[in-house]
């Protein structure tokens, strides 16, 4: 069962981060494009699950399916689209994650976009990073074993804080 826990920023995150986008472009290949830091582990300040979110960009989605068994090897559960058609997702730590891949192709530039959009937009607005940390660490305490239940108490405020993010970005 996993524990939902919500924790001040870390700045260690950062080189988290690129210690494993080094490896994912090592794996992909030619195939990669890009390697974004995204979610909250990626503003400065922001309280957050300790999960690193990444978001590899590739030329060819399809032919990452042949890099699954190069991810499985470092510890990568292959999730396949998980609820998003055009996406590869892949999780690391089983219940006490430490990280997601979220897998675009170059195509996908709404996927993208919001994610990029969110991350930049939290960045540039520190009182919209604050509220978001709180409801967060609320709902985090209030449903410490219940992932769906943290993910749902979210929802609207992530849907909105989207919609103003790619408002601002000109999407």
């Amino acid at each position: 069962m996993q524990h939902v826990v919500v924790s001040a920023y870390d700045p260690r995150r950062k080189e988290m981060f690129l210690a494993e986008a080094e490896t994912i472009e090592a794996i992909l290949g030619e195939n990669c494009i890009a390697v974004h830091h995204i979610g909250s582990t990626a503003v400065e300040g922001l309280a957050a699950k300790p999960v690193i979110d990444i978001m590899p960009v590739v030329k060819d989605l399809s032919a990452t399916d042949a890099c699954r068994a190069a991810f499985e090897k470092i510890g990568y559960e292959w999730m396949g689209e998980f609820g998003i058609a055009g996406r590869r997702y892949l999780r690391k730590g089983g219940d006490e994650r430490t990280h997601q891949i979220h897998i675009f192709a170059q195509t996908d530039t709404y996927n993208i976009t919001r994610h990029l959009a969110v991350r930049d937009y939290l960045r540039a607005h520190p009182d919209e990073a604050a509220a978001y940390a709180a409801l967060k660490i609320r709902l985090a305490a209030e449903y410490p074993y219940d992932i769906e239940g943290y993910c749902d108490g979210k929802e609207a405020f992530v849907r909105a804080l989207e919609r103003r993010a790619l408002a601002e970005y000109g999407k």
